[in-house]
């Protein structure tokens, strides 16, 4: 698996990382413990060294599962979690919370779960208006000083944010939304974080699944699947946009790779520094992401993808509009 580095903080992890949430969270039953572990190490077998937790997965069973599947490899691998929720702090479920009281409370609990005595990158995982966000990259800052966390990273934030927290404590890497089909973070983001030598990792970088091709205008996600109320994942918006899916097949057909490869390998290729971390339950599909490390796009290549995908509207939100209401804009 080929490294790359995070921006200019010298943080360096493999080129495709691994998002565990899925494992736990977000997309129906949780896997069991055997086979969630069964599939993180697979991961590290081949090559990842970045991993993606955070503790509002379950809750805490997300951080729980990656402590224990990489307690033997600690050394070799690297570990990111988010801290920003008040699942912990006796306030509502999935409210805001980033007080950097609570921010300590919840790394602590974090580093015991994890296992480790260090956290190598801390995200704060949405932001909190109730709190500057100074306050926010101060007390991380202190974290770091104490030798309890190594890096500082964003989630979800906008240039405006990302400028002031950078200026207290160096932000190491920005996790967003940002695929083939979310393309927003080409307009603003992307420009800052080059600017501010700032990573990119890419959450969903396969559109929680719908570009990988396997999921029709008519499948039914399981209970509990957050697709379920996505807008973007109606059947109408599903059979709207099979159109984009189509157009990535002859892509991915032409250069004799899967849907999903051409979907990494493309955010790869925009810039050196981003970092996609798709998740799944499956080995089978581990094998089939990895992979798209090895495939190289030609200017040409890339040129033809853009052509083809300007020419095709995405349907549908990405998120509710409860969900919008915690990205900051």
């Amino acid at each position: 698996m080929q490294k790359r580095k995070l921006g200019h903080s010298g943080l360096e992890v493999s080129a495709i990382g691994y998002g565990c949430m899925g494992l736990s969270h977000g997309y129906g039953p949780a896997a069991d413990t055997k086979d969630g572990v069964k599939v993180i190490r697979a991961a590290v077998d081949r090559g990842v060294t970045f991993f993606d937790t955070a503790e509002v997965y379950g809750p805490f069973t997300n951080e729980e599962l990656l402590g224990e599947a990489l307690a033997p490899v600690r050394d070799k691998v690297i570990i990111a979690t988010k801290f920003g929720f008040g699942v912990s702090s006796g306030t509502p479920a999935r409210a805001l919370d980033s007080r950097p009281e609570h921010i300590r409370a919840v790394t602590e609990a974090s580093l015991k779960r994890l296992k480790t005595d260090v956290v190598d990158l801390l995200y704060q995982h949405r932001v909190d208006p109730e709190v500057p966000i100074e306050d926010v990259a101060g007390e991380v800052k202190t974290l770091i000083a104490e030798g309890k966390v190594k890096y500082f990273g964003l989630s979800e934030a906008s240039v405006k944010t990302i400028r002031r927290a950078h200026a207290v404590q160096p932000v190491t890497a920005l996790q967003s939304e940002y695929s083939l089909w979310w393309r927003e973070p080409e307009a603003e983001i992307l420009p800052a974080l080059e600017e501010l030598g700032i990573g990119f990792v890419p959450f969903s970088p396969l559109g929680r699944g719908f570009l990988t091709g396997a999921i029709t205008a008519t499948e039914e996600f399981a209970s509990g699947d957050i697709r379920n109320t996505i807008p973007r994942f109606s059947a109408e918006a599903r059979e709207a946009n099979q159109a984009l899916i189509d157009a990535l097949g002859g892509i991915a057909e032409a250069k004799g790779a899967t849907k999903a490869q051409i979907a990494l390998a493309w955010l790869l290729a925009r810039k050196p520094w981003i970092v996609p971390i798709p998740g799944t339950t499956k080995l089978s599909r581990l094998e089939e992401n990895l992979g798209a490390a090895e495939i190289t796009l030609t200017t040409s290549d890339l040129a033809q993808i853009e052509a083809t995908l300007a020419a095709i509207p995405v349907e549908g939100a990405r998120y509710t509009e409860q969900m919008m209401r915690m990205v900051d804009r």
